[in-house]
């Protein structure tokens, strides 16, 4: 009895899909309000007022939709969540900037670190929609 030996076919590794610019801008857009919204959102002289109190835990959650904008296939769809991301870290953080000036004025408190930080993710993503809607219609390469 011969036994012949068949070679294994060694299987081909997928190719890895780099990052575009826009989607790193929103991996970056989205670090900013992951990291923002759990921070002081409002200073005062008496102490500080999380983010988790107002609209932190929103921004938060959209943060976390914004990381799935990066890792899905879809441009369409990273689009789209990329835009809920700028308009829910832009959105909630104006609110509690009007809301607050609503209630105190200007006099007694300043923006805290974690605000500044969902706006600056918030533009960001915005950036990061404009460049992924580029980059779809072909304008950017």
């Amino acid at each position: 009895m011969t036994t012949t030996s068949t070679p294994v076919a060694k299987t081909a590794r997928p190719a890895r899909r780099r990052l575009d610019r826009g989607r790193k801008q929103l991996l970056g857009a989205s670090m900013l309000v992951l990291l923002g919204s759990p921070m002081p959102w409002v200073s005062t002289p008496v102490g500080q007022v999380s983010g988790f109190l107002g609209g932190g835990l929103w921004t938060f959650y959209a943060a976390m939709l914004g990381f799935a904008g990066v890792l899905v296939p879809f441009a369409k769809a990273s689009i789209a969540q990329a835009a809920i991301l700028c308009l829910a870290a832009l959105g909630l953080a104006g609110w509690q900037v009007a809301h607050v000036w609503n209630l105190v004025g200007f006099g007694g408190w300043s923006p805290g670190v974690g605000l500044v930080f969902v706006i600056g993710g918030g533009a960001l993503a915005g950036a990061a929609v404009r460049r992924m809607l580029a980059q779809l219609r072909g304008v950017e390469g």
